[in-house]
């Protein structure tokens, strides 16, 4: 049963404290009540706000009073950092950190769930603070409306408990790899593409690091990225709810963390995979003798900007054509085959004129249909130019003499030669 007092009984400071106890008639919790002094003065409102988190005797008032007292930093408020952020304000987290430099985009609504068309254009940090205060009028939000690099990542990242990487670019993910280590700090990483998310939690001292699994990022043009490759829209809801779990169980100090384990989910399967991952004793940052001893700032291997972000270099060489160039050429006459290498889906949405569309994984089959061009000049476009400059390798390997890749593809044909082929 649950005992009550009217809370103008209530001595000056004391709050209301849950016990969940167990009848052992029955295999359900109840919960007493009784008035104790604690650190941090919940109200009646607070403790009947998360009483269903209370009552579970591994968290309790104590798990409560921790939860409230954290600081969490979030990189980056994406597919992962939305659920995150939004299942930490509310479990009452005291203090959230947003990180990010993103807008808000039309591409993003499918995922991220914190924004809506009316938002499109604005900051996802204001926004997101916006949708997270309702949640929980006592949660403290920092915002940090920019990008966070290894130059900046140890001055953002200090003074937070723990951190979730929510990011989806290797220069970031690895800055703030870097910086949790050297700072002392958990990592939660997670990450996600296609049907595929992982999940796993560093601890500097307890295990490994995410340079553990990677020690350096993949050369360019060898990884896609989900604008790429594309995200079943629910992924990141399920992997960004892991992330904010192991963050709450951390601060807690209860369960099984993801330590030392990979965790691989399959959502086309419906199957989950565990890994186990070790520290690497010679791990540059963590292991026996490091070398690192500052995050370490690298390019972006597999992610291309909006307008303007390209850069302004045009180039024309054996293996590669910008889009301007490539746009002068065919517009003064000349002969050029182009070969997109697109799925028919992104092809109906947006496509050149006079292109032979074979998408990358049917090419080993189809590449008789492109036994006239082994001479000829061909140019090789997709969205943003990683598969296309894998496509080009491919050919020359196999006998086409003079093949180049369409750098940052379509999207940059749109951008910067041809505003009216639609972006997607």
């Amino acid at each position: 049963m649950v005992n009550s007092m009217s809370a103008t009984a209530l001595e000056e400071g004391a709050v209301l404290r849950f016990n969940a106890e167990r009848d052992s008639r029955c295999p359900v919790y109840f919960l007493s009540v009784r008035f104790v002094y604690t650190d941090v003065d919940f109200t009646l409102e607070q403790a009947r706000r998360w009483s269903r988190q209370i009552r579970l005797p591994e968290i309790g008032m104590d798990g409560q009073e921790k939860l409230a007292g954290a600081k969490v930093a979030i990189v980056g408020l994406g597919g992962l950092g939305c659920p995150a952020a939004l299942y930490l304000a509310a479990a009452g987290v005291g203090t959230l950190g947003l990180i990010d430099d993103d807008v808000v985009e039309l591409t993003n609504l499918q995922r991220q769930i914190l924004y809506s068309e009316s938002d499109l254009g604005r900051g996802k940090v204001q926004v997101a603070a916006e949708r997270l205060a309702p949640l929980q009028h006592e949660v403290r939000i920092d915002m940090h409306p920019i990008r966070l690099d290894a130059g900046n990542a140890m001055e953002i990242l200090r003074g937070y408990d723990i951190v979730i990487d929510g990011n989806d670019n290797f220069p970031t993910r690895y800055a703030v790899n870097d910086a949790c280590v050297l700072l002392g700090i958990p990592n939660v990483y997670g990450s996600v593409l296609q049907f595929e998310g992982r999940v796993s939690l560093f601890v500097p001292g307890k295990g490994p690091c995410y340079r553990c699994l990677h020690a350096e990022p993949p050369p360019p043009g060898t990884v896609q990225n989900c604008a790429e490759a594309g995200v079943l829209g629910v992924l990141p809801g399920v992997v960004g709810s892991l992330q904010a779990a192991e963050a709450i169980k951390w601060i807690c100090g209860i369960g099984e963390p993801l330590t030392g384990r990979l965790l691989v989910i399959d959502m086309l399967e419906t199957s989950f995979q565990e890994f186990a991952v070790t520290r690497n004793p010679g791990c540059a940052l963590c292991g026996d003798h490091p070398t690192i001893t500052a995050p370490v700032a690298y390019t972006d291997t597999c992610t291309f900007g909006g307008d303007g972000e390209f850069g302004d270099e045009e180039y024309d060489d054996e293996t590669r054509i910008t889009p301007r160039l490539a746009k002068k050429r065919l517009d003064g006459g000349e002969r050029l085959r182009i070969l997109d290498v697109r799925e028919p889906i992104e092809f109906e949405m947006s496509r050149l004129p006079d292109v032979k569309l074979i998408p990358m994984g049917q090419l080993p089959g189809r590449v008789g249909e492109l036994s006239d061009w082994r001479q000829e000049e061909v140019i090789v476009l997709c969205h943003h130019g990683i598969r296309s400059e894998m496509v080009a390798g491919w050919l020359r390997r196999h006998g086409f003499a003079k093949v180049k890749n369409l750098d940052g593809g379509i999207d940059r044909w749109s951008a910067e030669a041809d505003p009216t082929v639609p972006r997607y």
